[in-house]
């Protein structure tokens, strides 16, 4: 169950067998950006300005699914 959700063509992704922070990924064309739930700040790599606008807008409305769907893929953690 990668693909939790897609903004416009940005794929929203959440794995299993994660490492932690608890983060998800944001891909859109050649880019891609893992986010931190907790904080939205970029844990690695970047996608377009005006992109990760949109995503960390419905992130924030959606934190505690982002957290709940993490948890669920990886419970260990």
């Amino acid at each position: 169950m990668p693909t939790i959700k897609t903004i416009d063509t940005i794929k929203i992704d959440i794995y299993s067998r994660e490492h932690p922070p608890p983060h998800f990924h944001a891909k859109f064309a050649e880019f891609e950006e893992l986010i931190e739930i907790e904080s939205f700040e970029t844990y690695a790599g970047n996608i377009p300005r005006m992109h990760r606008k949109k995503v960390v807008d419905w992130a924030s409305d959606n934190k505690q699914f982002l957290l709940d769907i993490f948890k669920q893929l990886n419970p260990r953690l």
